[in-house]
């Protein structure tokens, strides 16, 4: 059989085409994000300072009557740091800045990061139908289908009514960067796979490993805006003064509790999942390699990454690990993910580079 013949060319190039149309799409949605933060009112943010500053203060003390006579002291509330490492402080306004302007970009924003989900969804599907297969047997492919499937988790969350607005422009700059490096570099020819992955698992163990993939990414992105707002909200509960750049971004995000309870719910939530990923990938190996398992380079980060992602949730169950340790370990865990994702790929010799960068 020729595998060149089985290759529908039109499909391929209609999905390179939706590919580079979406990163247009993308572009226009990162330019109104930035619009979002820069417009947004300023003088709407201040809420963190003032619940933060206002316990430094000498409290006083209220003196009331109860009937017989009896004096009672009434201390004025005090904000209090849990054990978590969480503090009594309202969210921020959001990257809008509560501004009707700011608001109205956003939702454009939120608009074309949409429009470009379903283009960019569309060109995964092209390239899925110009082969008759699975859209992802290349390290390429892999990264299209990521970015989209994040995306498409973080537009989920909003339709769900979450507030998770202030990730978009982290967000639509990370998945520009992967499709700029997907097209630049990591772009393989649609064409037929190997007799190996030629398997219902394709479709099992690799649609899980992305998706997982997504999620983690979503809670690392939660995690690494925890550290910068735990650290901005500790500097003013020591009496710092931040300066204006971290005023008008940092306080617009939610409270460092918000960050910190959304990715570990994401991470929790989806680790279940990875432990079945690496489970297929077990059984698939048995039906393709004769054996469950080898130690081959990319099943040894699977498990590494397993165990990280372990240890933080086992970490966040423990008192003394909750707060800034335990999103060490949250990053760790992720850095470990990526690495299995383009290092294993790229620089390690393994059983899975057959399948093409």
């Amino acid at each position: 059989m020729n595998l060149a013949a089985a290759t529908n060319e039109s499909l391929a190039e209609m999905s390179n085409v939706l590919v580079y149309s979406s990163m247009a799409v993308y572009t226009l949605a990162f330019l109104a994000h930035i619009a979002e933060w820069v417009l947004g009112s300023r003088s709407k943010v201040g809420r963190t300072a003032a619940a933060l500053t206002a316990p430094a203060q000498a409290p006083a003390v209220r003196v009331r009557q109860r009937d017989g006579g009896t004096a009672v002291l009434d201390k004025p509330k005090v904000v209090t740091r849990s054990a978590a490492g969480a503090r009594d402080v309202p969210d921020g306004p959001g990257a809008a800045g509560g501004d009707e302007k700011g608001d109205l970009y956003g939702r454009i924003a939120v608009s074309l990061t949409t429009l470009a989900f379903l283009v960019e969804a569309a060109g995964v599907v092209a390239r899925a139908l110009s082969v008759q297969r699975a859209p992802w047997g290349n390290m390429y492919e892999f990264s299209l289908t990521f970015s989209t499937v994040a995306v498409g988790a973080y537009l989920a969350f909003l339709l769900a009514g979450k507030n998770v607005r202030w990730m978009g422009l982290l967000l639509v700059t990370t998945v520009l960067l992967d499709l700029g490096i997907a097209t630049t570099w990591l772009y393989t020819d649609s064409d037929q796979l190997v007799p190996a992955l030629h398997s219902y698992w394709l479709w099992i163990h690799v649609s899980t490993a992305i998706f997982c993939g997504a999620v983690f990414y979503l809670g690392a992105v939660a995690t690494l805006l925890y550290l910068f707002r735990d650290a901005y909200e500790n500097k003013l509960a020591q009496g710092g003064t931040p300066g204006g750049f971290a005023r008008s971004v940092l306080e617009r995000l939610p409270a460092a509790a918000t960050l910190d309870k959304f990715a570990y719910r994401v991470n929790a939530a989806v680790f279940p999942l990875w432990t079945f990923t690496i489970i297929a990938g077990a059984i698939w190996a048995g039906d393709a390699w004769g054996r469950y398992w080898g130690w081959d380079a990319k099943e040894v980060w699977s498990f590494i990454t397993w165990v990280a992602y372990a240890a933080y949730l086992h970490a966040r169950a423990t008192a003394g690990w909750k707060g800034r340790k335990a999103a060490y370990v949250a990053l760790i865990a992720f850095a470990c993910w990526l690495f299995n994702y383009y290092g294993v790929n790229i620089f390690v010799n393994s059983l899975h580079s057959y399948a093409g960068v």
